[in-house]
C-alpha cells in the first residue's frame, strides 16, 4: 500500500493544489481537509496540532485513515494515508517533495505555487505514481522531465509551443538523447563547467537538556555533509576522514557505495550535479580519543554527553502578582565566538509590565522597558505580547565573555512561567565532532577541482531552572 495523495492548503485552510486520489470516495480528500481545519481551530498555535490526525471514514466499510501534515511557508502540506502505512513514510515523502519545490522555485509560498501551478502538478505526476509510491524524486532527473519555471518557458507556452513535450521526446538532443539518457539516475550526461569546484559544508546540531545545576541530562549531536558540486564529465570521488570512527547511525545519498564505507569508512561516489546532502550522521562521543583514553568508566552516561558551550546561572523569584529574574551567561569557548544567541523565557498567561536590563558583564540594575524591547551593541531583549515570551538576543558572544539579563514582570494572578529556557545559537567554523577531511581523490577525469571544506554548529538547548 502507498500514499493516498497530497493536498496543499493556504493559510486560511483552503486547498490550492490537490493531487489525484486513488480512493473511490470523492469525499475522501475533503474529510482530511475538514479534520485538519477542525484541529487547527481547537489549538492556539499551529505547533500545538498533532502531526498525525485520525480521520473517521465516510463509509463504515472503508478502512481507517490518518492525515499526516507539515507546515512550510505559511501553508500546510497534507498527506492522507490509509491501511497499514507507516506515517514516517508519508513524512519522508512530504519532506522530499518540499525540497524539490525549493529546488525549482527557491521560495515556497502560496503565491509562488499559484503562479506555477502547472509545474507543481507536473511534479506531482512524476514524483508519485498511481499506486501511491514515490517515483522520480531526484532533482537532476526531474529537470530533464519538468522544466523549471522561467520567463522563456512561460512565453513559449503562451505562444503555443509545448517545450516540455519536445524535450521529453528527446528531439533536439542528438546523440545525448532526452530524459533518462544518463546511465546514472542522479547525474546528467555531458556536463561541462569552465571552473570545476566542489564544496563540503559539515553542519552539526546539538540538542541537549540541562538541569538547574548545570548538569547535562541528555545530549545528541546530529550532523550532515551538505555538498555543492560543479564538476564536468563523470568524476569518481573518494573522500576520506581523519576521525571517521566518531560517526554512527549514518545515512547516505544513493550515490555513495556502501561496501566501501563498511570496509574502511571512506566515501566513494559519483556526485550529483549541484547541491545535495552527501550523508547524515550522529556524533558518538564515546568513540573519541579523549573518551577512549579515560580509565574511569563509572561516569559512562556523562562520557556520552556533549558539553554545552556555555554556562547559565538563573535566579528567579516568584511573588503573588509577578516576579523577578536574574540570568548570567558565560561562554565556555576559548577560541570561537557564538553568534545569533537567542534565549526565550515563557512567562505564562497574563504576564506584562516587563522591565529589563541586558548588559555585558555580571553587574547592573533594573532598567525601564515598554514591552517592545531595547537593543544595542551589548545585545538586546524583546517581549512578544501574544506568546508572553521574553527574548534575549546577543548577536555575537566572544570567547569567555559574560552577559547578564535582569528584569521583573507583573501578573494579574499567581504567575506560572515555564520552568525551562529555550536557547538557540550558532558557532561558525566549529564542529562538535571535530570531523576533518583527510583527502579527496578524483578519478575518471583529468582536471583537478578546487575543493572547499568548512564546518558550522548550531545549538538547541532546554535549560531548566
Amino acid at each position: 500500500m502507498g500514499i493516498d495523495g497530497l493536498i496543499i492548503l493556504e493559510s486560511t485552510g483552503r486547498p490550492i493544489i490537490q493531487s489525484g486520489f486513488r480512493c473511490a470516495s470523492a469525499a475522501y480528500p475533503m474529510l482530511h481537509i475538514d479534520a485538519f481545519n477542525n484541529a487547527a481551530s481547537r489549538c492556539s498555535t499551529p505547533g500545538d496540532i498533532d502531526p498525525v490526525l485520525y480521520v473517521p471514514s465516510y463509509n463504515p466499510a472503508d478502512s481507517l485513515s490518518a492525515c499526516c501534515h507539515v507546515g512550510r511557508g505559511g501553508m500546510r502540506f497534507l498527506c492522507p494515508i490509509s491501511g497499514d502505512v507507516d506515517p514516517l513514510f508519508a513524512f519522508a515523502f512530504l519532506q522530499t517533495f518540499i525540497d524539490i519545490l525549493h529546488e525549482y522555485f527557491g521560495t515556497v509560498s502560496a503565491s509562488t505555487l499559484k503562479e506555477n501551478f502547472d509545474v507543481v502538478y507536473q511534479l506531482l505526476e512524476e514524483t508519485l505514481d498511481s499506486g501511491g509510491h514515490p517515483l522520480t524524486t531526484s532533482p537532476n532527473a526531474l529537470r530533464d522531465i519538468v522544466l523549471p519555471p522561467s520567463l522563456l518557458t512561460k512565453l513559449l507556452n503562451v505562444a503555443g509551443a509545448n517545450l516540455t513535450s519536445t524535450l521529453n521526446s528527446g528531439a533536439g538532443f542528438g546523440s545525448t538523447g532526452g530524459p533518462f539518457a544518463s546511465p546514472i539516475p542522479w547525474r546528467k550526461a555531458n556536463l561541462r563547467y569552465a571552473s570545476n569546484e566542489i564544496y563540503f559544508d559539515m553542519v552539526e546540531e546539538l540538542k541537549a537538556t540541562v538541569n538547574k545545576h548545570g548538569t547535562t541530562l541528555s545530549s545528541n549531536v546530529w550532523g550532515k555533509i551538505e555538498t555543492n558540486a560543479r564538476l564536468s564529465g563523470t568524476p569518481d570521488l573518494l573522500l576520506t576522514f581523519t576521525n571517521s570512527h566518531v560517526l554512527t547511525d549514518c545515512a547516505f545519498h544513493p550515490c555513495v557505495r556502501l561496501q566501501r564505507w563498511t570496509r574502511d569508512k571512506s566515501l566513494s561516489f559519483i556526485p550529483p550535479d549541484g547541491r545535495f546532502v552527501l550523508m547524515d550522521y550522529r556524533f558518538n562521543p564515546s568513540s573519541s580519543p579523549a573518551a577512549r583514553a579515560g580509565a574511569n568508566q563509572v561516569a559512562a552516561v556523562a562520557k556520552d554527553n556533549v558539553h554545552v558551550p556555555f554556562t547559565l546561572k538563573a535566579s528567579i523569584e516568584l511573588e503573588e502578582h509577578g516576579g523577578t529574574f536574574d540570568l548570567i551567561l558565560t561562554s565556555r569557548l576559548s577560541t570561537h565566538a557564538m553568534q545569533s544567541f537567542l534565549l526565550e523565557i515563557h512567562l505564562g498567561e497574563g504576564a506584562g509590565g516587563i522591565k529589563c536590563t541586558a548588559i555585558r558583564g555580571s553587574g547592573g540594575g533594573f532598567g525601564q522597558g515598554s514591552g517592545v524591547g531595547a537593543a544595542g551593541v551589548t545585545g538586546g531583549w524583546g517581549f512578544e505580547p501574544k506568546r508572553k515570551v521574553i527574548q534575549w538576543e546577543i548577536p555575537v558572544v566572544p570567547p569567555s565573555s559574560t552577559w547578564s539579563l535582569r528584569g521583573s514582570f507583573t501578573s494579574p494572578s499567581t504567575p506560572r512561567p515555564s520552568h525551562a529556557f529555550q536557547i538557540r545559537f550558532e558557532i561558525p567554523s566549529h564542529t562538535h565532532s571535530a570531523l576533518k577531511v583527510e583527502q579527496l581523490k578524483v578519478t575518471g577525469e583529468t582536471y583537478k577541482p578546487y575543493k572547499g571544506v568548512r564546518g558550522r554548529s548550531v545549538g538547541n538547548i532546554e535549560w531548566r531552572w
